[in-house]
């Protein structure tokens, strides 16, 4: 198995002037949305953000604050302050350290308006909060997915670029993984070739491998398990994680020897279904729609009741973020926004069939980031 060296070297890394680009426009977002700023604690906001990812979980605490017409201020604790100072978004932004003994939100509060209503990361620890709160008695907060479930929706140009070339990688692993044997071999045993596959074509972090096979694959979530894969069975395949920062995501069924008539219409039905998806994505449309325009295909079938699960879901710095591809969402699209649409076929006991490729909002419809054919393969 060779390295993939082109996906390794991946896109330009961002630069301080992209991460104070978006502090700036959080800022200016949670002003417009009626906030005195937003909270930041470490997590994919803060990554997004300043590209900072603290290297431990800690009680220690860190967190950026942001405010329309203030500058950014990242409060870190004084043994973690010089690695923060090598994030790619430092130059962006203000350190203030606290040391072991002192008290961090006594050091954080001047930065706050002492009546204001704040938006904070959903990942923040109570503790800090609580914390704030008693320096500050009359602030009040609320959680990003309430108050901005958009804020890191819409990617930038870099971002983009970033993407594209996390889906190539997942395109370039399936197709390796079809040229190997799945009769006789164990799901694990699939995915932990699909896991290599992925770090061989660049990934830093594999988040999952779903390799459900037969009955198994009629189980949207099954986690691949010891059942051994015999000729015959429909596979499902669905595999992601970060390649240089940003996720990967894509499902593709393949069959272990020639499908029955039944397995290619479900099959077929399931390709249309995805490409009736992708072909309801333009700006302005709501999400919700691209969730009709798969399920109406799939329903039109009579198979309506075994497509369980929402059309798609966000992706960014993590593999499922907002916005969601779901009945009752009508936040409308936006050129920028990325998620997936993925509609499936479940039959209990029998087999299922599920096909995703990642997407992006153009000015005039949907690009594909994944490119992998959606054919039904054929396995040995």
């Amino acid at each position: 198995m060779t390295h993939d060296t082109d996906n390794a070297a991946g896109p330009a890394p961002f630069t301080a002037a992209d991460y104070a680009a978006r502090m700036a426009a959080a800022a200016e977002t949670a002003a417009d949305a009626g906030l005195a700023g937003l909270l930041i604690a470490p997590g994919p906001d803060l990554t997004h953000l300043t590209g900072y990812r603290p290297t431990a979980e800690t009680e220690r605490l860190t967190l950026l604050v942001l405010a329309a017409g203030q500058e950014p201020v990242l409060v870190v604790p004084a043994l973690e302050a010089p690695d923060a100072a090598k994030a790619p978004g430092a130059a962006a932004l203000s350190l203030r350290d606290w040391t072991d003994g002192k008290n961090p939100y006594a050091v954080t509060a001047p930065l706050l308006d002492a009546a204001g209503r704040f938006g904070v990361s959903d990942n923040t620890w109570s503790l800090h909060l609580l914390g704030l709160q008693r320096e500050l008695p009359t602030t009040s907060y609320v959680p990003l997915t309430d108050s901005l479930p958009m804020l890191r929706a819409v990617k930038d140009a870099r971002e983009l670029e970033a993407l594209a070339a996390a889906g190539a990688a997942a395109d370039a692993a399936y197709a390796q993984i079809l040229h190997l044997p799945f009769a006789g071999r164990r799901e694990t045993d699939v995915a932990a070739e699909l896991a290599s596959l992925l770090r061989v074509h660049g990934h830093s972090q594999v988040d999952f491998t779903v390799v459900g096979s037969g009955p198994n694959g009629a189980n949207p979530h099954h986690e691949a398990g010891e059942r051994v894969i015999q000729h015959g069975d429909m596979v499902v395949l669905d595999f992601g994680g970060l390649h240089h920062g940003y996720g990967s995501d894509i499902s593709r069924t393949v069959h272990v020897g020639e499908p029955s008539a039944e397995e290619q219409r479900v099959h077929d039905i399931v390709r249309e279904a995805q490409q009736a998806g992708v072909a309801a994505v333009r700006p302005g449309v709501s999400c919700q729609e691209v969730d009709r325009a798969a399920r109406a295909v799939i329903t039109e079938f009579g198979y309506g009741d075994r497509f369980i699960h929402r059309t798609g879901h966000g992706i960014g710095v993590t593999t499922h973020e907002p916005p969601y591809m779901v009945e009752g969402e009508e936040q409308p699209l936006v050129p920028g926004m990325c998620f997936s649409v993925e509609p499936g076929i479940y039959l209990p006991g029998r087999f299922g069939v599920r096909i995703e490729d990642i997407v992006t909002v153009t000015e005039d419809g949907a690009r594909r980031f994944n490119h992998a054919p959606r054919e039904l393969a054929v396995v040995e």
